[in-house]
């Protein structure tokens, strides 16, 4: 089950933490890798780990918030590869603040990267994968999405960006389910990587995180990774339009 094998994925914001993971994962099952994030020479350190363990993999520096950029890369990719298979959207950004002090620049910035560059890659992806009639497109939204009765302070513009992503990926799953594309999202909870580390480094932050948390603990980036898989995989072709939450019952708390 599960096997990915001469499928070609594309992942934004794999650099480092769940982008890192679901690139380690999607290769351990057989797919060749494309590396991407704002940093090239992270990129290919992620690249050449997979290589080292027997992957395909290749990296490229790719801002998501730039139209041309994101163009030149899948340019590339489909000239080399010819052909892609999986998109997971992950690139995002996360920089609290309150809704009463957050600055216009601030707003657009997190709308540009978490929410315009998801519908960006997943339009150029959907593109591609039409010529074929199979794709899958994995977009990573998240908990604090709105429409779960769980509000999240200081992330206005962040839970908006998600929100979006939810409700993108159900209209993007309507329109591509008749070229073969399958769209889903997953919402994952509280995820010990570096973006959370400023929590972390607050004991009573993580332990009040800890307790609203029934299995009592932050998820792991890999744990993120076996969704992805799944999703990804020949399993998952009648599971389009829906948000997977992997948040260790968070929202059910």
């Amino acid at each position: 089950m599960f096997d990915l094998s001469g499928k070609v994925a594309l992942i934004t914001g794999a650099q480092r933490g769940m982008g890192k993971a679901d690139a380690l994962a999607l290769a351990k099952q057989g797919a060749i890798v494309i590396v991407t994030d704002i940093d090239e020479k992270a990129c290919k350190a992620v690249a050449d780990e997979i290589i080292s363990s027997g992957g395909k993999a290749a990296a490229f520096a790719m801002d998501v918030s730039d139209k041309k950029k994101i163009d030149a890369v899948f340019d590339a990719v489909i000239k080399q590869f010819k052909r892609l298979d999986i998109l997971v959207n992950n690139a995002g950004i996360f920089r609290p603040k309150p809704a009463l002090d957050l600055t216009e620049q601030e707003w657009q910035q997190t709308i540009d990267i978490n929410l315009t560059g998801v519908f960006l890659c997943a339009q150029r992806a959907a593109q591609e994968m039409a010529k074929k009639k199979c794709g899958r497109i994995i977009n990573i939204a998240s908990i604090a999405s709105g429409q779960v009765g769980v509000g999240f302070m200081g992330s206005a513009h962040y839970s908006a960006s998600k929100g979006g992503i939810t409700a993108m990926t159900e209209t993007m799953a309507l329109e591509w389910g008749p070229l073969g594309i399958t769209v889903n999202a997953i919402g994952p909870g509280a995820i010990d990587t570096p973006m959370v580390s400023s929590t972390k480094s607050s004991p009573e932050a993580l332990r009040s995180i800890n307790a609203r948390i029934p299995l009592g603990r932050m998820g792991t980036p890999e744990e993120i990774a076996a969704a992805v898989v799944f999703l990804a995989s020949d399993e998952a072709s009648y599971v389009t339009g829906a948000t997977l939450f992997v948040d260790g019952g968070y929202l059910a708390g």
